[in-house]
């Protein structure tokens, strides 16, 4: 992209009461046609037709006025217009957005501020798990330093965003706009995803401020900054989403780094989130380490230097903090990584819990975190050469040696034979769905932290 490109795509914000009057317009149309859907995205019942077909027409209309302010998507803005209405003429079935999804390509603009506006029926994860119409406006949070980060960790899929505004799917967990969520007949090639690091740093900053108030933890100065400063925590996540994202398809893997989509025991997938987390938290100890050594930074260098050391506390806090006790507890498998992440730490001696108040040796954990990394790392390269299942009972090991597992888990008193000489599903529908329950000190953290991790659901980033 040329410069002349980035500065006219920099001064494309519309005109501010089109933008905003065609963008309600549009959320009200769209609310409309959820009410009528099923869970497949249809809109079967004959007398919720007609309605659906004039907010349909009133959807068309909104992204038409709205278009002339988002020249960079115009190809993806008639590809839509041309899905929604293939959809309302074909009866409203099941839809079939293949043809805008195709050609919308966040990716290709990677700006920083610059907007997108964006309509699929879709379902959200860690939200709906039903297909809906949902419209969202999002801007690219794409800093300087980020751009120079993404010539080395390359990772041209990757969009770092923030949440405008949004149909209601949004007012929920979800910090992801992924292409697999959106309703089509046959999946193109996915080319990006994108990352709303504006409420993973918001839900962050809530939930790590509880938490440190009731561990009585006191904070470095630097991660207290994170607490006050909304923009600098959502650039500190951008950076550690980039490196990690680049991380499921990197390394001596197994397996198809893409195992999401695999039937597998649940602690495996906390395994590859957390290789993912600590790569990116030792990338980011490297990096600091090579540019504060730097006879003369410069200004990017410095940027990059301070936002490598908040990516060390988002990844420690985030992780022991918010995950290990967000969702329930049916095969949650970004909890059981924050419960190892905590354990461990505690194990080797750099994380303490006395006198009910928390406690980090902050020089130590950078060696712990690369240790439990190294420990991952080395479960991978080995089972290479392993058999799936041998793959699964040694991963389970590796768990097991930090955290304590369920009483009645057959895993940990030794599968039978039967299972062991069975399909792989034997294996996976014996593992309980709490199999790693919560130590007691997070039983106690959970009941006091319930409220805080219950409303940061649909956050904003204004609102932390």
């Amino acid at each position: 992209m040329s410069s002349d490109d980035v500065r006219i795509l920099k001064s494309v914000i519309g005109e501010p009461e089109v933008v905003e009057d065609g963008w309600l317009e549009l959320k009200t149309a769209t609310m409309a046609v959820q009410l009528a859907q099923a869970p497949d995205g249809s809109i079967p019942d004959a007398e919720h037709r007609e309605p659906a077909l004039r907010q349909l027409d009133r959807v068309r209309r909104a992204v038409r006025r709205l278009a002339p302010s988002f020249p960079h998507d115009a190809d993806y803005l008639a590809a839509l217009d041309a899905d929604l209405a293939r959809w309302a003429g074909d009866g409203l079935g099941v839809p079939d957005f293949g043809a805008s999804l195709a050609a919308f390509a966040p990716q290709r603009h990677r700006v920083d501020g610059l907007r997108h506006l964006v309509v699929f029926p879709m379902y959200t994860q860690n939200g709906s798990p039903d297909r809906r119409l949902e419209s969202l406006l999002v801007e690219v949070i794409w800093p300087e330093f980020v751009a120079r980060l993404e010539t080395e960790y390359t990772n041209r899929q990757f969009v770092s965003m923030r949440l405008v505004d949004f149909t209601p799917g949004y007012e929920s967990n979800s910090a992801v706009l992924f292409p697999e969520t959106v309703s089509v007949r046959e999946a193109p090639e996915f080319t990006w995803g994108a990352i709303f690091s504006d409420r993973e740093a918001a839900r962050y900053r809530r939930v790590v401020r509880a938490a440190a108030r009731i561990t009585r933890l006191t904070l470095p100065a630097d991660a207290e900054r994170m607490l006050d400063d909304q923009a600098l925590t959502e650039r500190t996540f951008a950076m550690w989403d980039i490196i990690h994202d680049r991380t499921h398809m990197r390394g001596d893997l197994p397996f198809d780094p893409f195992m999401i989509r695999q039937r597998m025991p649940y602690f495996l997938y906390a395994l590859e989130e957390l290789r993912c987390d600590l790569t990116a938290f030792r990338e980011a100890v490297a990096i600091r380490l090579r540019l504060t050594a730097l006879p003369a930074p410069d200004t990017v260098d410095r940027a990059t230097a301070e936002h490598a050391l908040m990516v060390q506390y988002a990844v420690i806090f985030d992780r022991i903090f918010r995950f290990a006790i967000t969702g329930g507890r049916v095969r949650n498998y970004d909890a059981l990584g924050g419960q190892l992440v905590f354990a461990w730490l505690h194990r080797h001696g750099v994380l303490h819990w006395t006198d009910t108040a928390l406690r980090f040796d902050w020089d130590g954990v950078p060696d712990a975190v690369s240790a439990l990394g190294s420990a991952i790392d080395e479960l991978y390269w080995t089972s290479i050469d392993r058999p799936k299942t041998a793959h699964w009972l040694a991963a389970y090991e590796l768990v097991r040696s930090v955290l304590t597992p369920h009483p009645a888990s057959r895993w940990a008193r030794g599968l039978p034979d039967d299972v062991l000489a069975g399909p792989p599903r034997g294996y996976v529908d014996a593992v309980l769905d709490d199999e790693f329950p919560l130590s007691m000190f997070y039983e106690a953290l959970e009941r006091k932290m319930r409220p805080v991790i219950a409303s940061t659901a649909g956050i904003r980033g204004n609102a932390a």
